[in-house]
């Protein structure tokens, strides 16, 4: 878009293009050549850019976690031998001598 250096964007609504003007333009397929004459904004239909975001949270989670003991309680049984002696005496006597 070309624009007069002169132009006054305070009298943007105030530009009106009469016949004459209309004549001085040259204008072809690529390109609006315009000789002093500021054209009004072509206001367009909105366009909606659409941009997609990951947003990453992070939440803790608790968990409760108890250990449980259990005492396993195994015997072996182990034997000792306790050795005792007992002694007896007999008394005998020798009867041929009465």
């Amino acid at each position: 878009m070309f624009f007069n250096s002169e132009f006054n964007f305070d009298d943007f609504n105030n530009v009106t293009t009469t016949s004459d003007m209309k004549k001085d333009m040259k204008m072809d397929n690529q390109n609006c050549d315009l000789e002093g004459v500021m054209c009004p904004q072509v206001c367009e239909c909105p366009r909606e850019r659409c941009c997609t975001r990951d947003i990453h949270h992070c939440v803790e989670h608790i968990v409760p976690i108890n250990t449980k003991i259990i005492n396993h309680h195994i015997y072996h049984h182990v034997y000792k031998p306790v050795y005792t002696c007992t002694e007896e005496n007999v008394c005998s006597q020798d009867c041929s001598c009465m």
